[in-house]
């Protein structure tokens, strides 16, 4: 079944076509990635419109969609599609489109009604088959061998901006389209700050905390690492192994058929009754794959189930104000065998 026939079989009844020009939504529904375009499903057709710089390549490596560059203008194309196949509604993705945008949508084509279809296409997104799966765990061998590479170099004397900047330029370098997200890289009492901003000032002594990944063939990784500018003392031993015993016992537990909220349990339980209560402020994890934050969400809150082809990341920290913080993240893919790790860098505490 191609992505539009899944996303027709998931249209709400009374929606008798789709419009889209979201870029990930577009990647998804074609496997082809562009800047530019538009898409339009009907419950008979599936057509993505390219220009000029695209048309080529879209001819080429676009999957289960027609290719058209109009002579003019899109919507006249598209208005041509309406009449012919008496389309009356069109869905849209009410969760990633402005007011202005619906607006020009309303006004483009005034002959139809448009209705929210907030999710539909998200919810096709969180079940990755083969061939996604194939691009995440590329992604995320790129960010791994990053970072292998970025150890060799790592000193005392870098500003938190070179450390972040290193890991980016060694991720593209490897291979990777660019950042699936702003690179953090904190260090003594910044660390204590779970989404930093990394600074131009040398490192800090202490915990230095580097989240980042990287999109490959429009998928995208995340992992966070915390190593020790320095050797670590006993209080600071503790709270790594806290961290990291709290990672291992969730990926431990998590497996298809588990309310996402309980693994989130696991791991903040663990933490707490460590004497960190209050330390452990945000979710355990979230979902990622053509996005960086998707469904489902480890969160004490999420009362959805893993269900075989998720990719969840599970990443436990703790933060003391003023002092550090530590935050290890891998991914994790759900199968029907069970968990399957996607992250490979050690998770030993380093101390440089």
């Amino acid at each position: 079944m191609t992505r539009p026939e899944k996303l027709r079989a998931a249209m709400p009844e009374g929606i008798d076509a789709f419009i889209t020009t979201d870029e990930c939504t577009r990647l998804y529904l074609t496997k082809f990635h562009s800047t530019d375009g538009t898409v339009f499903v009907t419950r008979n057709s599936a057509t993505l419109y390219a220009d000029f710089r695209y048309i080529e390549a879209a001819e080429k490596e676009a999957v289960g969609v027609s290719v058209v560059m109009p002579e003019g203008k899109v919507s006249t194309h598209i208005k041509k599609i309406i009449a012919d196949e008496d389309i009356e509604t069109v869905g849209f993705e009410d969760e990633k489109i402005t007011a202005a945008e619906l607006s020009r949508l309303e006004s483009t084509y005034p002959e139809v009604n448009f209705v929210p279809m907030s999710g539909v296409v998200s919810k096709l997104c969180i079940y990755k088959d083969e061939e996604e799966m194939a691009s995440i765990r590329a992604a995320q061998d790129i960010t791994d061998r990053a970072f292998a590479e970025f150890l060799k170099v790592l000193s005392p004397e870098m500003t938190e901006i070179e450390v972040a900047a290193e890991l980016e330029y060694r991720m593209k370098r490897l291979g990777a389209t660019r950042p699936s997200f702003d690179t953090i890289a904190v260090s003594g009492t910044n660390s204590s700050r779970p989404h930093g901003v990394p600074s131009a000032e040398k490192l800090q002594k202490g915990f230095l905390t580097m989240d980042f990944g990287c999109v490959y063939n429009g998928y995208c990784s995340d992992m966070t690492r915390t190593v020790c500018i320095g050797k670590a003392d006993a209080k600071m031993r503790d709270v790594y192994s806290t961290v990291l015993k709290a990672q291992l016992s969730a990926m431990d537990y998590a497996k298809a058929g588990v309310i996402c909220s309980d693994v989130d349990k696991v791991a903040r339980d663990m933490i707490d009754n460590a004497g960190y209560k209050g330390c452990f402020g945000h979710g355990l994890g979230h979902g990622v794959g053509l996005y960086i934050h998707e469904e489902p969400r480890f969160s004490p809150s999420c009362k959805s189930v893993l269900e075989v082809g998720h990719v969840v990341t599970v990443e436990p920290g703790i933060y003391i104000k003023g002092m550090y913080g530590v935050r290890i993240e891998d991914m994790i893919q759900v199968t029907e065998k069970g968990v399957v790790g996607i992250t490979k860098s050690p998770k030993f505490l380093i101390e440089l």
